[in-house]
C-alpha cells in the first residue's frame, strides 16, 4: 500500500485522484503553479507544494521541480494524471531511478506505444488490424507521391509520428495537393514536437472513433472493460463521449475487445490504458493508437460498469492482480466536456472569473470539476473546466437526463460550451446515432 501519492497534474483529474486516494487511506500531495494556488485540488490534498510560474514549462512540465516536491514530502508514488508528463517515458524512468513508483506503465511500454511507427509495427506483428499506409517514415516527397498513387490510393492522410491533438496532420485528396500538405505537415510536426517525421495512412472516410478500455497487471493478465464512442470531435479534440457506442454490435464488441487485448498483451502492458480504433461504415476497424494513461473520458466507463478505474490503476501499481474478466456495459452513459470556450465564436477560449456557478444534480448525474464561484480560469492551460456525465438504462434516457442537467448548469462570467451541448442533445442525427468524426463540420449553432 502506498503511504503518500503526489499528483503531478492539476484541475479535475488531480481532484479525482485525491478522492480515490482518500477512500483508500492514502495521503496526497498536490503540486501547483502560481496560477493555480486557489484551485480545489490544492485545497483538498493533504499537502501542497508550489512548483513554479504559470507556464507549463516552468511548473507541470518541470521534472526537477516535481521530483523535488516528491522528495521533500516523502511521497512514495507519483500519479501523472493525463496530459503533461503522463506519457513521458523519461519522467517515468526518473521516478524509478529515485525510488518513487510511477503509477502507470514502464518506460519501455510508454516508448513502445508513444512512437506511432513503432506502435504500428508492433500491432502488425500481434495480428491487430491496422490502416494501410507507409512502412515507416516517409523519406521524401517523391516517395509520398508514389505511395499514394500506386499503393495506398487517394485519399490519404499524413501524420506526425510524435503527434497528437491533430498537430502535424493533413488529408490529401489528390496528387496536386501532396507537395503543400507534405511540407506543411513536416513543418508543423517539427514546431510542435521537435520531430518532423511523418508517415502516411489511407484516409478512412465516414469513420467512427471507438476506443477500448484495457487493464493489465504485472502477472501477464490483460482484460478489456468495453468501449467508448468518441466520434463527436472538433479539430480532432473530443467534445462528447458515450458508452456503449450506438454503432456497436455484440459481434463487433467481441472482435474489438479481443484485438485490444492482443494489442496490450504485445507489450506486456501493466496499468490501465486505452486502445483507440477507427471504424469505417462497414464496421471494419483499424488500430489508431494506444494511450498509456488514464483518459479524460474514463468516467463514462466507470458509470456503465460501476468500476473505479483510478482505484484499479493504483492497485495494479501496488502489485495486485486484476480479475481478468472482460466487462460489458450494463448501463448507458454520456459525457459532455464543459469548456471555457465561446461556441458562437469558433470556440474561442474564454478565461476569466466565474461569478456565478450552479452545478446540476439528481438521479443519474455526475459532475467532475475543480471550479467554483469566484474561481479564476487561467489562460495558460487546457480550457476544460468540468465534465458532466449522465447515466441511465437506455441511451434515450441518458440523453434526456443530459439535456435536463445541462439546462440546470449555470456558469456566469465566462463563455462555455453548454449552449453547444444543449443543441447537440436535441439534434435528431445525434439522437439516432447517425454521426461520425466529421459530424461537427456541418453542425451549425442556432
Amino acid at each position: 500500500m502506498f503511504k503518500k501519492v503526489l499528483i503531478a497534474n492539476r484541475g479535475e483529474i488531480a481532484l479525482r485522484v485525491i478522492r480515490t486516494c482518500r477512500e483508500m487511506g492514502i495521503k496526497t500531495v498536490a503540486v501547483y503553479s502560481t496560477a493555480d494556488k486557489d484551485s480545489l485540488h490544492v485545497k483538498f490534498a493533504d499537502e501542497a507544494v508550489c512548483i513554479g510560474k504559470p507556464q507549463s514549462s516552468d511548473s507541470y512540465l518541470n521534472i526537477p521541480h516535481i521530483m523535488a516536491a516528491a522528495e521533500i514530502t516523502n511521497a512514495d508514488a507519483i500519479h501523472p494524471g493525463y496530459g503533461f508528463l503522463a506519457e513521458n517515458a523519461r519522467f517515468a524512468q526518473i521516478c524509478g531511478d529515485h525510488g518513487i513508483k510511477f503509477i502507470g506503465p514502464t518506460p519501455d511500454m510508454i516508448n513502445a506505444m508513444g512512437d506511432k511507427i513503432t506502435a504500428k509495427e508492433t500491432m502488425i506483428k500481434a495480428g491487430v488490424p491496422v490502416i494501410p499506409g507507409s512502412d515507416g517514415l516517409l523519406q521524401s516527397l517523391e516517395q509520398a507521391i508514389d505511395l499514394a498513387k500506386n499503393q495506398v490510393g487517394y485519399p490519404v492522410i499524413l501524420k506526425a509520428t510524435a503527434g497528437g491533438g491533430g498537430k502535424g496532420m493533413r488529408v490529401v485528396w489528390e496528387e496536386s495537393e501532396m507537395e503543400r500538405a507534405y511540407n506543411t505537415a513536416k513543418a508543423e510536426a517539427a514546431a510542435s514536437f521537435k520531430n518532423d517525421g511523418i508517415y502516411m495512412e489511407k484516409f478512412v472516410e465516414e469513420p467512427r472513433h471507438i476506443e477500448i478500455q484495457v487493464a493489465g497487471d504485472r502477472y501477464g493478465t490483460v482484460c478489456h472493460l468495453s468501449e467508448r464512442d468518441c466520434s463527436i470531435q472538433r479539430r480532432h479534440q473530443k467534445l462528447v463521449e458515450e458508452s456503449p457506442s450506438p454503432f456497436m454490435t455484440p459481434e463487433l464488441r467481441q472482435k474489438m475487445g479481443e484485438a485490444a487485448i492482443k494489442a496490450a498483451s504485445a507489450i506486456n502492458y501493466e496499468s490501465v490504458g486505452t486502445i483507440e480504433f477507427l471504424v469505417d461504415k462497414h464496421r471494419n476497424f483499424y488500430f489508431m493508437e494506444m494511450n498509456t494513461r488514464i483518459q479524460v473520458e474514463h468516467c463514462v466507463t466507470e458509470e456503465v460498469i460501476n468500476f473505479d478505474l483510478i482505484k484499479e490503476q493504483l492497485k495494479i501499481a501496488m502489485g495486485e492482480k486484476i480479475s481478468g474478466r472482460n466487462y460489458e456495459p450494463q448501463m448507458y452513459a454520456i459525457e459532455c466536456r464543459i469548456n471555457a470556450e465561446d461556441p458562437y465564436n469558433d470556440f474561442r477560449p474564454s478565461p476569466g472569473r466565474i461569478n456565478t456557478l450552479h452545478t446540476p444534480g439528481g438521479h443519474g448525474v455526475r459532475v467532475d470539476s475543480h471550479v467554483y464561484a469566484g474561481y479564476v480560469i487561467p489562460p495558460y492551460y487546457d480550457s476544460m473546466i468540468g465534465k458532466l456525465i449522465t447515466v441511465a438504462r437506455t441511451r434515450d434516457e441518458a440523453i434526456d437526463t443530459m439535456y435536463r442537467a445541462l439546462s440546470e448548469y449555470v456558469i456566469e462570467g465566462v463563455k462555455t460550451t453548454i449552449p453547444f451541448h444543449l443543441q447537440l442533445m436535441q439534434n435528431e442525427d445525434f439522437r439516432s446515432g447517425n454521426f461520425n468524426t466529421k459530424f461537427l463540420e456541418s453542425f451549425k449553432m442556432k
